[in-house]
């Protein structure tokens, strides 16, 4: 699947930012190591996620694209896919739960998506999203469990990579697992000594119980800070890439992902939304230690102000 993210990785090229990689020399010397900082908090639409939207919606032909593309995304995927189909000219339709962040519901619509509001405690948002694609014909654009998602995702590492050069370790967030398989495939090929862990809350620990079990497990509206890692569990496509290439899977309390967010603002300048930040909460927690050379994905910095202000007042 390497040959697929190179490809994405050329599709890509003039659709995406060139995002910086970052260091602190405040963090090297607090964690022990040289960390690097992939920030896709500065790519388009304030996260990673427009490289699998891009990837994916691209490739479908003129008559799919005429019937419009349907997806399902608490906000940063949902923001992609409205962006990919004004730059495409596809219609798009979001089925979004009622307590999506605001800033990502209003990026979303400031795009031209159709918003479909649904309550979580009443139906899934797969099962609405099938009754809507029955009757509208559109294609699926899931968040994370599709080939092209992955491929475009893992792009992230492949740049991260190319631009450092050795790592030794490599710390990626996990919701569906389209990130963390997709860099984890890039990494392995470009580098096979390269340890990839992945890192989720605690209150959302589905894909680290089925790593450990080699089962698949899920988590109903898990009530976590990291609203991008509200995902029920890894999908059919992602779970067996996660148990392949994934060499670990850590989990942190809410209290560090808020306590890394805190430090992205305040020492670094960065605005970082608490599921962007679940690598330096795990390396600040202790939680894993840091190796020599350590990249640590920021997947994204869409973070409302009322939940920004609470952090950093806590």
């Amino acid at each position: 699947m390497f040959k697929e993210i190179q490809s994405a990785a050329h599709r890509l090229a003039g659709v995406i930012n060139k995002i910086p990689v970052l260091e602190s020399r405040i963090l090297n010397a607090r964690v022990g190591g040289s960390i690097y900082l992939k920030c896709e908090n500065f790519q388009r639409t304030g996260a990673f996620k427009l490289r699998g939207a891009y990837n994916a919606i691209s490739q479908l032909s003129d008559a799919e694209k005429a019937q419009g593309v349907l997806t399902y995304s608490s906000g940063n995927h949902a923001q992609a896919v409205a962006l990919v189909g004004q730059l495409l000219g596809v219609k798009t339709t979001i089925v979004m739960p009622q307590n999506a962040p605001r800033t990502k519901r209003a990026a979303t619509e400031g795009y031209g998506a159709y918003i479909i509001d649904y309550d979580p405690n009443k139906i899934t948002r797969e099962e609405l999203a099938q009754e809507i694609q029955s009757k509208g014909g559109q294609t699926l654009i899931p968040p994370y469990d599709h080939r092209h998602i992955v491929a475009g995702q893992g792009t992230v590492a492949l740049e991260l990579i190319e631009e450092v050069g050795e790592l030794d370790l490599l710390l990626a967030p996990c919701g569906g697992g389209g990130l963390l398989s997709g860099s984890a495939i890039a990494a392995k090929e470009l580098l096979p000594s390269c340890k990839v862990v992945g890192v989720e809350p605690e209150l959302a620990d589905d894909a680290t119980k089925s790593f450990r079990t080699g089962k698949l497990h899920s988590v109903h509206n898990p009530p976590t800070i990291a609203d991008g890692t509200r995902t029920p569990s890894l999908g059919k496509i992602t779970f067996p890439l996660v148990m392949k290439y994934v060499d670990d899977m850590v989990t942190v309390s809410e209290d560090a992902i808020t306590d890394a967010v805190r430090f992205l603002f305040y020492t670094m300048k960065l605005v970082v939304e608490p599921s962007g930040a679940l690598g330096i909460a795990a390396l600040l927690s202790g939680k894993i230690a840091a190796a020599p050379c350590t990249g640590v994905i920021i997947s994204g910095g869409n973070i409302d102000g009322d939940t920004m202000r609470n952090i950093l007042r806590s």
